[in-house]
């Protein structure tokens, strides 16, 4: 079973700043890309940040690309989410999601997602 774990939410003045953390573990031979989402009340979830498992590659929506950075500790599977500036529009639940390929004869390589965490930005 693998795992998805993220914290760091909060609630946060605009201006503000957070970081996320998320964490995968449990039976995981390899972990590739991972990514941040997130969904506001009332609409869809969307793609905030993406990084490649070497960490090298990153892309961004362009409303966070000034403020947000992306970034992973791969020898603990740790992806994280720097968001500095933020503003109201920020507010939303944010997801991790992770590609992994699962460890033993039968491992599998799939997507997996988190629960979420709640970000607030508010005065």
């Amino acid at each position: 079973q693998v795992q998805i774990v993220e914290s760091g939410g909060g609630l946060v003045q605009p201006g503000g700043s957070l970081r996320l953390s998320c964490v995968a573990s449990g039976s995981i031979r390899s972990v590739y890309g991972m990514a941040w989402y997130r969904q506001a009340p009332g609409k869809q979830r969307e793609l905030v940040a993406h990084i490649t498992d070497g960490g090298f590659g990153q892309i961004y929506i362009d409303s966070v690309k000034d403020g947000f950075t992306i970034s992973r500790d791969n020898a603990k599977n740790t992806v994280y989410l720097q968001m500095n500036t933020l503003k109201s529009e920020d507010t939303a639940v944010y997801y991790c999601n992770a590609d992994i390929l699962t460890s033993g004869n039968d491992g599998y390589r799939r997507y997996y997602w988190g629960e979420g965490t709640q970000v607030t930005v508010s005065s």
